[in-house]
């Protein structure tokens, strides 16, 4: 019996440990080939058989881009709007959820249906009336057009994720500070927000994800090279009769870095920040 069970147990195991081999193979080998890429010839990319390394080992792709200045201001804009819309979502976020954790306050129900009804519409539906909302502020072509558009969709989550987050810290901390003088607004500033960290860090990192890879709103909201981002940097190597795909490539991942060394940096906070904010709603 003991015996039958080992055996169980250790089929599971293996059974496990397989699937999240098969699982890495799938997930790691497009980015292993999409480095590969960016170190080759672009004569290189479709050679029969493909091959992983080749002899045309270059950083031609890298200083390329590096080196052009339209490249590099494609990299400028998008940490300009992805920094400008992470400190306002978490700000905006944070007074939002501070109001929905702590006070009860009229139609409070009803916006909060509405704050979620938002994260349900496709964003691809919302074009053509941003476009002409944006047009008609004057904010076409402009970084607050691009920051205001980008929290439209940054906000909702945020809010849902921080006042979840906050709801799991007791009452009793605002409580305790008001007894001692305080107001609610050092409750919130000086107990409530550094106790927050790890959630308010979760919330930066996917905020600061959603506006750095986002596309269809960048590609519609901006004409002009000075106010391009990344990915639609990405998207202008695409010529009428030939792809710099070596350079698409080594665009790629230069532009995956910075929120790859977010990740790092603030994993542990990340994955604890979510799990808070997911225990009590």
């Amino acid at each position: 019996m003991a015996v039958a069970i080992k055996t169980k147990r250790t089929l599971a195991k293996t059974g496990v440990i397989t699937g999240l081999i098969i699982g890495g193979l799938f997930a790691g080998l497009p980015v292993l080939w999409m480095l590969s890429t960016s170190f080759k010839g672009n004569g290189d990319v479709f050679q029969n058989p493909p091959k992983l390394i080749t002899s045309t080992f270059s950083f031609d792709a890298y200083k390329e881009i590096l080196g052009n200045g339209t490249q590099l201001r494609y990299f400028l804009n998008s940490y300009i709007v992805a920094i400008a819309v992470t400190v306002l979502t978490l700000l905006v976020a944070l007074l939002a959820g501070y109001a929905f954790s702590r006070f009860n306050f009229p139609f409070q129900k009803t916006i909060n249906a509405v704050i979620v009804s938002v994260q349900a519409v496709p964003p691809i539906t919302l074009v053509i009336p941003y476009f002409g909302l944006v047009v008609a502020l004057g904010l076409y072509n402009t970084y607050p057009g691009l920051i205001l558009t980008h929290m439209v969709f940054t906000l909702p989550y945020a809010i849902i994720m921080i006042t979840a987050y906050l709801n799991t810290l007791p009452k009793e901390l605002d409580e305790s500070v008001k007894v001692d003088g305080g107001t609610g607004w050092t409750a919130l500033w000086r107990i409530l927000v550094p106790i927050s960290v790890p959630g308010l860090i979760a919330v930066g990192v996917y905020t600061f994800m959603i506006s750095w890879n986002e596309y269809l709103f960048a590609l519609t909201l901006t004409r002009t090279d000075d106010m391009r981002t990344v990915p639609i940097g990405i998207q202008m190597l695409m010529g009428q009769h030939s792809y710099e795909w070596n350079q698409m490539m080594a665009m790629s991942i230069l532009g995956s870095i910075p929120v790859l060394i977010l990740f790092l940096l603030f994993q542990k906070r990340f994955i604890g920040g979510l799990t808070a904010g997911a225990v009590k709603a």
